[in-house]
């Protein structure tokens, strides 16, 4: 079982935040840092500083980390056209000598849409959108000469398919979700690793086997993941302080996500191990709280990793 640190800079947070808990994160030994990708805090409460460009603060961390994986939980199709987030993404994986991850969705937040003028089809269109660039995507990063495109939405004409990224054939692929439908045959297609977010043990029991269903039909084996909000204290009151600060509830986060003490949350991860689940995102919302990943290293990380 790989630990992965996963952040919500949307929430409020500086580049420099972020810089600090990734090279954290890789001092005391974690996987992978990431990183969502929105360009506004997600319900009420101060913004803080506002958010930053995932791209942009992932190209950063590559040139200032040396070891970590990086990449995002999700990057919205509807931000970036294909091509130049083609480009984006291999030109990180490049400055980072092959560390980058693609985690990529449709996009879901309307409301950072309206308020910084991006587009935001209806739902079908947008998984329409969603396919087709995970097609340009991947074949521009393997393409051996020009690459071209006559799709429904985009369209390409004699790209040359530069720059290549470091990782052969190309960076992983992470398409999550729960959907019944499109986003198994996607991620069975496309993907390299499925992610269930954000839910139980046994949502997500059911999200995996629906994913493993449609990987029959397609022939590919797949890595399998969650993300969960996590809180971990050496005792009630540390519990408590730490959830209220990521404004949750504990009780809650010990039904739904990974919270209590270490030995509580090595024996959830333990039940998400025997589910066929290979990696856990812990989604870290302090991101001041730099004691909580020691901890979390410390106590957690020898006896799952």
């Amino acid at each position: 079982m790989k630990l992965r640190i996963f952040t919500e800079p949307q929430q409020g947070s500086t580049y420099d935040d972020l810089l600090t808990v990734a090279q954290a994160a890789e001092r005391l030994g974690f996987d992978a840092f990431f990183r969502s990708d929105h360009y506004q805090r997600i319900g009420a409460g101060d913004p803080g500083p506002g958010s930053t460009d995932a791209w942009i603060t992932l190209a950063g961390l590559a040139r200032e980390t040396s070891r970590i994986r990086l990449g995002t939980l999700v990057t919205p199709a509807t931000f970036r056209l294909p091509g130049p987030l083609a480009i984006s993404v291999a030109t990180v994986d490049q400055m980072s000598g092959g560390r980058v991850e693609l985690g990529f969705g449709t996009g879901w937040f309307d409301t950072e849409h309206s308020t910084y003028g991006i587009p935001f089809p209806p739902v079908n269109e947008r998984f329409g959108r969603f396919e087709e660039q995970l097609e340009i995507v991947t074949g521009l990063w393997t393409a051996d000469k020009e690459y071209s495109f006559d799709g429904r939405y985009y369209r390409l004409v004699d790209s040359p398919a530069l720059p290549k990224p470091v990782q052969r054939p190309r960076p992983p692929i992470i398409i999550g979700g729960v959907g019944a439908k499109r986003t198994p045959r996607l991620a069975a297609t496309y993907a390299d690793e499925y992610n269930v977010p954000f839910r139980t043990l046994a949502d997500t029991e059911t999200a995996l086997a629906t994913v493993r269903a449609a990987c029959e039909e397609t022939g590919r084996t797949l890595t399998y993941s969650v993300a969960q909000t996590t809180v971990v204290g050496r005792d009630q009151a540390e519990i408590e302080r730490r959830a209220a600060a990521a404004e949750q509830v504990p009780d809650t986060l010990r039904e739904n996500g990974l919270a209590g003490t270490p030995a509580e949350v090595v024996e959830k991860i333990g039940k998400f191990a025997e589910l066929g689940v290979d990696r856990v995102y812990l989604q870290i919302m302090d991101l001041s709280d730099l004691e909580h990943l020691e901890l979390i290293a410390a106590e957690v990380l020898p006896h799952v990793g």
